[in-house]
């Protein structure tokens, strides 16, 4: 009798014994697949969260590239990295009028030019500035009067208005104390052209002034004539 209490003693601490070590095993199992879980959770929204904090910008790649188009890129990138993506620029390009490190806005455009291209508009730059030259040099010659020669295009005046009119002002390059030699361009115009340029890159043709807040219709065919690009 005693040796069947003890068997069954023995027993019940045996079954309760794997009973026990089963209950601990299927927790810890359990407690490990929802820290993986929980773990993979984890990682999906910080790359989630990784992609939405990614911006992107599209910008319009014309001119000497092998591959011209429009290219989305990483907010903060630079030209280069557009280029980049174009495929570079061709054997003829000229950049280096480009700030290849630039960062890029979305919606910008950037023009490679030709080296061809480039020396012409070089080439026009120097013409306009031989027509204003040889505007200021037609004289008659010589004074009767203390023989000497007078420009006969100007008169015997200091006036700022008139010398206005003899140049021609290039509206990508000029500062605001060039800008403002321009007739009916005042220091308040001039910063508004500038920012312009900050904010939209060069002007592609002198009629983009037209984009200028305060530059309407009519200020536009009063300088057209004087202004350059």
């Amino acid at each position: 009798m005693k040796d069947k209490i003890k068997i069954i003693i023995i027993s019940f601490f045996l079954f309760t014994l794997l009973f026990v070590l089963f209950l601990y095993n299927y927790y810890s199992n359990k407690n490990e697949v929802q820290a993986k879980e929980i773990k993979e959770v984890k990682v999906e929204k910080n790359e989630e969260n990784k992609k939405k904090e990614i911006k992107t910008i599209k910008v319009d790649v014309k001119g000497a590239v092998n591959n011209p188009g429009v290219y989305e890129l990483n907010e903060n990138s630079r030209v280069i990295d557009a280029l980049n993506m174009a495929g570079n620029v061709k054997d003829n390009a000229d950049t280096s009028i480009i700030n290849l490190s630039m960062v890029l806005k979305d919606e910008m455009v950037i023009i490679v030019y030709s080296k061809e291209e480039i020396e012409n508009y070089k080439k026009t730059l120097e013409d306009a500035k031989t027509i204003n030259e040889k505007k200021k040099e037609e004289i008659v010659c010589p004074d009767t009067i203390n023989n000497a020669c007078v420009n006969k295009n100007t008169k015997k005046s200091e006036n700022k208005e008139e010398a206005k009119e003899d140049e021609i002002v290039n509206i990508n390059t000029a500062t605001k104390e060039e800008l403002t030699r321009i007739s009916g361009i005042g220091a308040g115009k001039a910063d508004s052209i500038i920012k312009y340029r900050e904010e939209n890159g060069d002007f592609k043709t002198i009629d983009d002034i037209k984009n200028v807040t305060g530059i309407g219709e009519s200020l536009y065919e009063k300088i057209k004539d004087f202004i350059t690009v």
